[in-house]
């Protein structure tokens, strides 16, 4: 099982902070978890429609899209950040 947690309006539009999941053995990659989460549903598809966006961090440490899952304990997700 792998922890998904959700921020700021991911998590609005989810409408969960965080759920665990059993992964697809076919969803490998953090691309691969994007586009298997945005068929998960309504609030999936509007959190995820520009997936390219979102940030990832896997157990705690960002990382790139193209990054592999395997072994991955928690994964957050986060919109865009801006500093000021």
């Amino acid at each position: 099982m792998t922890r998904l947690i959700y921020f700021a309006w991911i998590r609005e539009r989810i409408g969960k902070l965080e759920e665990e999941v059993e992964l697809p053995s076919d969803v490998t990659t953090v691309s691969d978890l994007l586009q298997w989460l945005r068929g998960r549903g309504e609030g999936y598809e509007a959190a995820l429609q520009q997936p390219k966006i979102i940030r990832v961090a896997i157990n705690q440490e960002h990382v790139e899209h193209r990054e592999p899952i395997a072994g991955a304990r928690e994964i957050a997700l986060f919109p865009p950040m801006t500093g000021g």
